[in-house]
């Protein structure tokens, strides 16, 4: 994983969630109390689609994820941002750094559900929300490509300087994760490090229903 991340901004979690957790965690989108808010993309130019965040507390499935996750992505987020020469470093345990967000007004929760049906799209984007930015974040498929959906790709891309832009697609199954850069990965070139800016977003869908668990390890102003 720590391999690919560096080599191209982006690594894949093989299977992280059975299909049982997947159906169960996109059973749960709707109007309920569980989220915090909702968002109709279309209204705001993002694209073509629907998502909701997560208020606190967070599902169990989801809070285990994120609490599990960020020990692991920590150190690479610290490395990678001395290589790129930012101040900012990562503590440890993930309630150390929400405590830190919290403290700059950065107190709600970002982990969300996304929901997209034939014609929907998500527009490239950074999921950045405030001054404090973990480098890292990860974005489960709940659904199975070509039994609930068609199209609907996972699609990054990546500007290097003085470079045109360079897209991947990443080749999700249901249950399988990718981590990703949120804004920007180190890169070597001749003359050292220097940054690469990444965003992320979803093809057209072209039949279907698509659901997506988007987990972000800061939360928002």
């Amino acid at each position: 994983m720590q391999a690919e991340l560096d080599a191209q901004g982006w690594a894949m979690l093989p299977e992280l969630l059975e299909e049982t957790e997947c159906d169960a965690l996109a059973a749960l989108y709707g109007p309920t109390d569980i989220f915090r808010s909702h968002v109709v993309m279309a209204r705001h130019g993002f694209g073509k689609g629907e998502y909701r965040y997560f208020a606190y507390p967070l599902p169990p499935l989801v809070q285990a994820l994120r609490t599990a996750l960020y020990p692991r992505l920590a150190p690479i987020a610290n490395r990678w941002h001395q290589r790129m020469g930012m101040d900012a470093r990562f503590p440890d345990d993930h309630a150390d750094f929400l405590s830190h967000c919290h403290d700059a007004g950065q107190r709600r929760p970002t982990p969300l559900l996304l929901r997209y049906g034939a014609g929907d799209y998500n527009c490239l984007h950074q999921d950045l929300y405030g001054a404090h930015v973990f480098p890292l974040q990860i974005a489960v498929l709940l659904s199975r490509p070509g039994t609930d959906f068609t199209g609907g790709e996972f699609v990054l891309t990546e500007q290097r300087p003085r470079m045109q832009s360079r897209a991947e697609v990443v080749p999700l199954d249901k249950g399988d994760a990718v981590i990703f850069a949120v804004n920007a990965r180190p890169r070597a070139g001749t003359r050292g490090d220097h940054r690469a800016m990444l965003r992320h977003g979803v093809s057209t869908v072209r039949s279907g229903h698509r659901h997506t668990l988007g987990i972000i390890f800061h939360d928002a102003a």
